[in-house]
């Protein structure tokens, strides 16, 4: 007999049961080792922080990045699962300095940087228990008894024999470079980390006038949305094939152009600018053109500087020539400031400009720059303004908006900000990197050719160094004839140094207490002070998560390139890029052979989900609202997966009601009446000569959806497979079972009545299957009802059996078609 049934659709309490059910018999563990002589397939975890809490978000990462390896793993595959912890960066010394109410990195070491890196360790794991319950709730499936951790001394081992390797290729370099820098965290970031944190502002741009050197009246006109930076302004720039004019104008005494016709009060003086021929219509007055001219003859003009902070031996204030100089806005006449801008770095260095940097460190204007002393530059863009309007250097403020980056920890605005950084020369490995991406099966394919492969079409040098604590020491020893030594093992800095602990914890500030002998001059190194970018910890997981090369060797072989990962489309510049890289410059293959990208969670209303806006959604209470299949669903079925997913409550529910709730209604059908005529299904067989047409069609249905389920998921077709499985739930309810009832109300038990029962019990059985890895909690109690109630030899979970196979003797694609014309009438 079949335990009773309720039409009761609230799943959540029974999940719990369930839950129970798989840990108090181990069914994860029993999964893992009845599958051990399968075949290899590896999926690598993109590891969450532990010291952040889970979102909806992660909901979606987790369903689909649990859906395709339980797949796996009905199918027979041996499926490595690792789970893993990020626990360096940013993120986590953010925390910590919000807790021990402190405030930079002044105050970091006034501290004590032993205390502070020992309260990073125990914050990484604030909200493990919270990732370890939500994972457990929402069915996501991994080894959480063994998992990586990035911080461990075996993890960043490998971390430092992957730098050695790319430094022994010359692609690991120190360079004096423009980079990203947010001033709040006192470091640069990597082009990567800057793409994640961009936001549109509203802000003011402005045209100034640098006034020609040895003229009364004649100026340059130069556009900026960087008003912050005019006063380490050296050099303008102008594209050397482009027309230019010189046009004279009318102003009055308030500076405002004069349009002939109109009454002027006052004096009228002329004044003369020079500006892109095709950018004239900035001049909202009356103006005539008195000499025209290319780019390359104002090379070398001069003019006055708009401020003067600096004295120079080198020559400075005059104009420089480069493409890189555009028309589409502005002026056509670009300010030089080579202390913050790549290009402007790059203009200073061909024209051999000198170096005028202003601001330190935190972003604020040094004593030097006297008018803005202190001040945080860009709070000093009106300031700057105000002073160019007192001297009639202010041609025009335009309010504009644009997208700008900001830390996209921290949340400040970024400034770029010349300084010596640690770069990988990504740029030498350029065509391997695109070359490796034409061998990854993107999810969609667009964004490998578009978003990615764009990306790395203009991959830029990776700054890799971080001016910062809690991380991956860079293992780069330096003496001070500046010599340097790259360590890749603890036995290689042990055997170098006199001072080398036998248990050296590979963190600052005990690292930097060991020294080394320059293996060129016998000289003292001691190692250089940065750590690296926390990003290069999750890209280097594949081969680190082993300890690899020290050991594993035959594990980290057997599991690289990963067949399956999956993450959210900002990853594309984010973990999926750090796997790229990293694995094309050690190994120059793809870290991972399949991948899906997922589309970002918003509200009802498709607004980014906030909990300033207060339209966040707390996980946990929605999966304690509607269990956690009707959530795994909702997220498999409702749309693509790469398209972003417009939660709502109302959908989750009418999803559950539409698949689960009608599979459930017809289960209990079945096990109502198979209770009431006590029918075995163990005691008979699927006769198919016997069946009837509603019967054979049935099955042909079953196992056409068994067969293109299987090739949806085995081509990570998640939502295709859902919709499937959605459809015909539908028909078996609504067309079957309606039109069946009779053969199960009959009295006794003739053959018809057993064919029914017996096509509907297959049906149910193989549906849970089939149907398992995207609702596991509610397929599990169904197979175990149907299944291990009365069969003695039955597996003793749903995930210890196989995935079902398809009968193609039962197929009957023409009456299949038949049908459908008839349910259309």
């Amino acid at each position: 007999m079949h335990k009773k049934v309720t039409t009761d659709l609230n799943f959540v309490e029974r999940e719990k049961d369930t839950l129970n059910f798989w840990k108090e018999n181990n069914i994860f563990d029993k999964m893992v080792e009845h599958r051990k002589a399968g075949d290899d397939y590896t999926f690598y975890d993109g590891p969450p922080t532990a010291n952040g809490q889970p979102h909806i978000g992660h909901v979606l990462t987790r369903v689909v990045k649990d859906i395709i390896p339980r797949y796996r793993t009905m199918k027979g595959y041996n499926v490595l699962r690792k789970a893993g912890w990020d626990t360096h960066g940013l993120p986590v010394e953010l925390e910590v300095e919000k807790r021990l109410g402190i405030d930079g990195k002044e105050q970091i070491e006034e501290y004590g940087l032993e205390p502070f890196i020992e309260e990073c360790k125990k914050s990484v794991w604030k909200y493990k228990g919270m990732w370890e319950d939500f994972s457990d709730r929402v069915a996501y499936w991994a080894d959480m008894e063994d998992p990586y951790i990035t911080y461990e001394n075996d993890y960043i081992e490998s971390i430092w024999w992957a730098l050695k390797q790319i430094y022994d290729k010359g692609l690991l370099y120190k360079g004096f470079k423009v980079v990203p820098y947010c001033p709040r965290c006192g470091t640069p970031l990597s082009s990567h980390e800057v793409a994640q944190g961009y936001k549109d502002v509203k802000e003011k741009s402005i045209t100034a006038k640098f006034k020609v050197k040895g003229t009364d009246n004649e100026y340059f006109l130069a556009w900026t949305t960087t008003p912050w930076t005019l006063p380490s302004n050296l050099a303008l720039c102008v594209n050397p094939k482009e027309a230019y004019v010189k046009v004279s104008v009318k102003i009055d005494e308030k500076g405002n152009l004069v349009k002939e016709g109109e009454p002027v009060e006052g004096q009228v003086k002329e004044e003369k600018y020079i500006l892109a021929e095709e950018l004239l219509s900035i001049i909202h007055g009356d103006y005539k053109v008195e000499e025209t001219f290319i780019g390359a003859d104002l090379e070398y003009k001069e003019y006055e500087p708009l401020f003067n902070y600096g004295s120079f031996k080198k020559k400075a204030y005059y104009v420089t020539c480069d493409n890189f100089v555009t028309l589409t806005d502005g002026t056509g006449i670009v300010h030089i400031a080579p202390a913050f801008g790549e290009d402007d770095s790059l203009i200073g260095r061909t024209y051999d400009l000198p170096f005028l940097q202003l601001v330190d460190d935190k972003g604020e204007f040094k004593e030097e720059a006297t008018d803005f002393a202190g001040m945080f530059c860009k709070d000093a863009d009106e300031v700057v303004m105000k002073l160019l309007h007192e001297r009639g250097l202010l041609f025009e403020v335009l309010a504009f908006e644009h997208s700008y980056p900001f830390c996209w920890r921290c949340d400040t605005p970024l400034i770029y900000y010349a300084r010596e950084s640690w770069f990988v020369e990504m740029t030498k490995v350029k065509d391997d990197l695109v070359a490796n991406n034409e061998k990854i099966n993107w999810l969609p394919e667009t964004i490998g050719k578009g978003r990615f492969g764009d990306w790395i079409a203009n991959v830029q040098d990776w700054a890799i160094s971080r001016d910062r604590y809690w991380g991956t020491p860079l293992n780069i020893w330096e003496c001070e004839d500046e010599h340097r030594h790259a360590i890749g093992s603890i036995e290689e800095l042990k055997s170098m140094s006199d001072n080398c602990p036998d248990d050296i914890e590979l963190h600052i500030p005990f690292i930097d207490k060991v020294t080394i002998k320059c293996p060129e001059c016998s000289k003292e190194m001691k190692r250089v002070k940065p750590v690296i970018d926390c990003w290069f910890d999750s890209g280097a997981m594949p081969f680190a998560q082993w300890h690899y090369p020290f050991e594993n060797h035959k594990e980290f072989e057997d599991h690289f390139p990963a067949d399956f990962i999956s993450e959210a489309v900002d990853q594309t510049r984010g973990w999926f890029y750090s796997l790229h890289a990293i694995s094309t410059l050690i190994f120059n293959v793809p870290a991972f052979k399949n991948v899906i990208v997922m589309g970002h969670v918003q509200d009802e209303n498709g607004q980014k989900m906030s909990k300033s806006k207060g339209n966040a959604v707390d996980p946990m209470e929605t999966l304690g609202e509607h269990g956690a299949d009707a959530v795994r669903w909702y997220f498999s079925s409702n749309s693509a997966l790469y398209l972003p997913s417009r939660y709502s409550d109302k959908a989750v529910t009418e999803g559950q009601r539409k698949f689960m709730g009608t599979f459930w209604n017809t289960y209990a059908f079945y096990i109502l009446y198979a209770n009431i005529d006590k029918f075995d299904a163990t005691k008979h067989s699927l006769d198919v000569d016997s069946l009837s047409v509603m019967d054979k069609w049935l099955l042909s249905k079953l196992n056409t959806v068994v067969k293109e389920v299987d090739n949806h998921l085995d081509n990570y077709k998640i939502t295709e497979g859902a919709r499937l499985l959605n459809d015909f739930v539908d028909d078996l309810s609504n067309w079957y079972v309606r039109r069946s009832r009779e053969r199960f109300w009959a009295k006794g038990m003739e053959q018809d009545k057993i064919n029914a029962y017996m096509t509907l019990y297959t049906t149910l059985v193989t549906l849970a299957k089939v149907s398992a890895s995207y609702i596991p909690y509610m397929t599990e109690e169904i197979y175990q009802n149907l299944v291990v109630a009365i069969h003695d030899e039955a597996k003793e979970s749903i995930f210890l059996c196989d995935f079902p196979s398809y009968d193609e003797n039962l197929i009957d694609k023409e009456l299949e078609e038949n049908m459908e014309a008839v349910l259309k009438l």
